[in-house]
């Protein structure tokens, strides 16, 4: 994938999803970031794309509405050209025990963390099927395999990123394309430091690193699956989360 790059980070502007952006920006890069309700968190994403001498294109709409991401890939592909690199990190989490959960709080999770991914990833393939080249990066979680009390819904959602990822990857190996997931532990992000410090404090006892990770910690392997030295590993989740699950 030589020349220049066109880079989809979905849930781009804040977290995991701008240090991504920031992380895979660079000269000859187009990283077009996706935000559903935070413009100016979105246009701080896109200056700090600029500073590392990427071009950044914003783009505002929700992964969970069909039409909304129909409308947007077609508009990037129209003015790109092609998608070298889908990032599927949109996420939203509605914790709640199973017993009290509502189904909305289990079909807003699903929709955005789940149904999000296959709506972009659908909406990108045939574009690299025709380039014969691409990556798609999946964003999963520690508790997509180990479970959490509370997340019953993130915790399926994630789960299902990764299933998701294996039979995608198996599907359009053939062509170059190469479909994995990242999978975060206790990452330091606006979402986990909301949660009470003797929670957070638990959490941390749990973790072999003695450290909770960054945002830069995930920004670093999704990039190094999207390069080119990675074309060779498929249907493959990594997991970033010193050392709290090893599998």
């Amino acid at each position: 994938m030589s020349g220049r790059r066109v880079i989809v980070v979905t849930g781009a502007s804040r977290g995991i999803g701008r240090a991504i952006a920031v992380e895979m920006a660079g000269p000859e890069t187009d990283v077009i970031v996706n935000y559903n309700s935070s413009p100016a968190a979105a246009e701080q994403t896109a200056a700090l794309v600029e500073g590392k001498g990427g071009t950044p294109d914003l783009m505002q709409f929700s992964v969970a509405d069909p039409a909304a991401v129909k409308t947007a890939f077609k508009q990037i592909l129209d003015a790109h050209g092609r998608v070298d690199v889908l990032v599927n990190n949109a996420g939203i989490a509605k914790d709640n025990l199973l017993a009290m959960m509502k189904p909305a709080e289990w079909d807003d999770v699903m929709d955005t963390n789940l149904k999000g991914a296959f709506l972009c990833s659908q909406a990108v393939i045939k574009a690299m099927m025709r380039q014969r080249c691409g990556r798609i990066v999946n964003v999963t979680s520690v508790v997509g395999v180990i479970g959490n009390a509370g997340q019953c819904n993130y915790s399926a959602a994630k789960a299902g990123i990764i299933g998701f990822t294996r039979s995608l990857a198996r599907e359009i190996i053939s062509r170059n394309i190469t479909v994995n997931a990242v999978a975060p532990g206790f990452i330091e992000t606006d979402m986990t430091l909301a949660i009470p410090q003797k929670a957070r404090d638990a959490l941390l006892e749990q973790i072999p690193a003695a450290r909770y990770g960054t945002a830069e910690d995930i920004a670093a392997a999704v990039a190094f699956l999207a390069s080119d030295s990675a074309g060779y590993i498929t249907g493959q989740v990594i997991h970033v989360n010193g050392g709290m699950f090893m599998g």
